[in-house]
């Protein structure tokens, strides 16, 4: 009876050891098991941390480079704005001279000691040039009254022939013909040898058609034929007037 109850406490106290050690073995998987978790969800973190750090850091190269981008940008409107003030300064100062010079005209006849006074070449070709941009930059109404203003100020001037032959083109693009037709006229009559003697009695002519005067368009277009045979305006003419 006694040696009975021996080996059922034994088998007792086994049984004990053996469900101890299980549940242990079983706390040890799970512990291994979070600690795994854990590795993970902290190499994921992490790996998320570097991806931040890394836009992060390309976003502030992005961000420096515009800064650098407008500080240049900045710095050619400067630059423009400095040329377009300078550009509006030049062409004020142009207009208040111009304006000054056709009062001076408008108040005095110009006198045969003003005329036989000494051109000073660099106001001469300061002028003529200021005539001839305002003519490029189709403002055909001020060129034509800077050139006319030219030609009564300088009125020994070697671009005389150009200046009226200039004046000419203004007006008559303005369609003043009558006061073009004036301009070219001059040219052909005063300077028969210039370069431009042609293509003044081809304006001339479109002058004269555009007032109306056929008949003395074609005798002008007859006029260039003549006497430049060999010009480009003769052949100008020559197609105006049907021939071959």
């Amino acid at each position: 009876m006694v040696a009975r109850t021996a080996r059922a406490a034994l088998i007792v106290v086994g049984l004990a050891a053996t469900g101890a050690a299980a549940a242990g073995m079983f706390d040890d998987e799970e512990a291994r098991k979070e600690i795994i978790r854990l590795r993970d969800n902290y190499g994921s973190r992490l790996e998320q941390l570097e991806t931040t750090s890394r836009a992060q850091f390309e976003l502030a190269n992005e961000f420096q480079a515009l800064k650098a981008e407008i500080a240049k940008l900045r710095g050619q409107i400067e630059v423009l704005t400095y040329q377009v003030d300078s550009s509006d300064k030049r062409q004020k100062d142009f207009y208040v001279d111009l304006d000054n010079r056709l009062r001076k005209l408008e108040n005095a006849a110009m006198t045969p000691s003003a005329a036989a006074r000494p051109i000073d070449p660099v106001a001469e070709a300061r002028d003529y040039e200021g005539a001839l941009g305002l003519l490029k930059a189709g403002k055909n109404r001020e060129a034509g009254a800077a050139f006319e203003a030219f030609i009564a100020t300088y009125a020994g001037s070697s671009f005389l022939p150009s200046a009226y032959f200039w004046a000419g083109n203004a007006w008559f693009q303005e369609r003043e013909a009558a006061r073009a037709s004036d301009h070219y006229r001059k040219v052909a009559e005063l300077w028969p040898d210039d370069p431009r003697a042609p293509d003044a009695l081809l304006g001339l002519a479109q002058s004269q058609q555009a007032m109306g005067d056929a008949k003395g368009a074609k005798e002008t277009l007859g006029r260039i034929l003549e006497t430049y045979p060999d010009s480009s305006a003769a052949q100008m003419a020559k197609q105006r007037l049907g021939r071959r």
